[in-house]
């Protein structure tokens, strides 16, 4: 199962000739050709080599499908929380004809055909004798604007094809490294992803068809038991469903199918297409990585990803023994992370209103238990005095016709001592008292203010504001009388100044 985020090219030479389901684990020391290795972020094109990192074009993020072994694998994949598997974005069916080379990552069989599509990249990128003049250094910006943008053609000699530039070129600007979430799911508890092109909605509606039209695919076998382990939503109306398979064997026990097990069985061909007219577009498992394949995965940085970049992830990554970092080539993989983050913010939004209800309800459910509490307790005193008073009225009864016993007498002194002490006028009844006249004092006065209030009648309003506004006219008026005075007497003083300057010159 590839992880890819483009659509796969078909194989070349001869590889094509029959069809295999290939798994999330291939490539390790293969050679000519599969289909786009897992991780793959763009169109693979047809090149010969099929090495993890080390292939040609073909190089993408991921496992192939063997350790060093030939035949098909059966995958690893896994959701990653946010629908970012290990296993399977568009998944393909190659044949995997060729040996292994050995070891884990073996060498690619093309290396003179990478050596020059290298040569030719620098050729294009830098000195193309296309037209054999100055046009050839504009030629070269182009060739560089296309590199840097992840597509397009680099034509640099009329008589080699041009190179064909893709986001997985070292050049190419539009990376990033983001984490996902690694599986801790064992192949024993046999959880497998199916992506259905369906809303939740209708998935959840037709849970139980499903069941059993899955039950057909496997062949309707009734020693086997499809479960639903968990149903989620992904963006653009698709939907996760994660299953399990029971098996039951004639003497009773049980036990789940591995993982590998039913993916391979999914990956079969007529299966495949039964799953496709069920609406799955996407199958892959849901296992942990072993310490082997994590190390192996961080060491070789994903094709077209800078080692330096890659190396800072590595010690960025804020938790390592949760999370993975994971390459982001293209803004269509920039959108898709974007979609899978909106849809677990909607989730998680979702399950915090739900709790934020349940506590709530447990506040209400709070407050209505203390108020029975109270009650129960006032209950619980009353039913007391009830039962002391019936006590004391069946001794009474009992001891009716006997003579005051000693303990008796000794008992009423003691009453009449406390009771002369609670009526001492210094003692607890005083004080009591006067904290009862004080209490009393206290309601009084709050009715008598809260009584006070005063109204008016609303000819007697009208008249008041009609004087108001009388008052408020004739005060205006004599403003302007002496706004008036007071310029009169300004022109008076400057007529009188004017005179003396007269007289003052008439004089000199």
């Amino acid at each position: 199962m590839a992880f890819n985020f483009g659509a796969p090219s078909g194989t070349s030479g001869t590889a094509a000739a029959t069809a295999a389901p290939t798994g999330g684990f291939g490539g390790f020391g293969t050679t000519s050709t599969t289909a786009g290795s897992a991780f793959s972020f763009s169109a693979p094109t047809n090149t010969g080599t099929t090495g993890l990192f080390g292939g040609t074009q073909n190089k993408g993020f991921g496992f192939g499908t063997g350790f060093g072994t030939t035949g098909t694998s059966t995958g690893l994949g896994t959701g990653l929380g946010t629908g970012l598997g290990f296993g399977g974005f568009n998944t393909q069916q190659q044949q995997q004809q060729q040996t292994t080379l050995g070891g884990l990552f073996g060498q690619p069989t093309q290396a003179p055909a990478q050596s020059n599509q290298l040569i030719n990249t620098a050729s294009a990128l830098s000195a193309p004798t296309l037209l054999g003049d100055e046009r050839d250094a504009i030629l070269a910006k182009w060739n560089q604007l296309q590199a840097f943008w992840g597509t397009g053609k680099g034509y640099f000699n009329n008589n080699i094809p041009p190179v064909e530039f893709t986001q997985e070129n070292p050049f190419c600007r539009f990376k990033a490294v983001g984490y996902s979430c690694m599986p801790n799911n064992k192949d024993e508890d046999g959880l497998v992803v199916l992506v259905f092109n369906k809303k939740e909605t209708d998935i959840r509606s037709q849970q139980q068809q499903l069941v059993e039209s899955l039950h057909k695919v496997l062949g309707g076998n009734q020693t086997l038991t499809v479960n639903v382990e968990g149903i989620k939503t992904l963006p653009d109306d698709q939907t996760e469903v994660v299953i399990y398979v029971i098996e039951r064997s004639p003497n009773g026990t049980s036990r789940r199918v591995p993982a590998t097990t039913l993916y391979a069985h999914f990956e079969q061909t007529n299966i495949k297409t039964q799953l496709q007219q069920l609406g799955v577009t996407l199958s892959m498992t849901r296992t942990e990585l072993s310490p082997a394949q994590v190390k192996q995965l961080l060491q070789n940085p994903p094709a077209g990803v800078d080692p330096i970049i890659w190396e800072q992830a590595k010690v960025d990554n804020p938790d390592s023994e949760k999370l993975i970092p994971v390459p982001m080539v293209g803004f269509k993989e920039l959108l898709r992370r974007l979609k899978v983050q909106d849809q677990m913010t909607k989730q998680h939004q979702t399950r915090l209103d739900i709790i934020s209800e349940d506590i709530g309800e447990l506040q209400k459910n709070q407050t209505t238990t203390m108020a029975k509490i109270a009650q129960y307790k006032r209950k619980l005193m009353d039913l007391s005095h009830r039962t002391l008073q019936v006590l004391i009225k069946q001794e009474i009864q009992r001891k009716s016709g006997y003579a005051i016993q000693a303990d008796e007498e000794q008992l009423r002194v003691q009453l009449d001592t406390i009771q002369c002490e609670l009526n001492a006028p210094t003692q607890f009844k005083g004080r009591l008292n006067e904290l009862m006249s004080q209490i009393r004092m206290q309601n009084h006065f709050g009715a008598v203010k809260s009584e006070e209030r005063y109204y008016i009648d609303a000819d007697l309003l009208r008249e008041i504001k009609q004087h108001l506004k009388q008052q408020q006219e004739g005060l205006s008026h004599l403003i302007s009388i002496i706004k008036d005075d007071l310029e009169d007497i300004k022109l008076v003083e400057h007529g009188l100044n004017e005179t003396i300057h007269i007289r003052g010159g008439v004089f000199s």
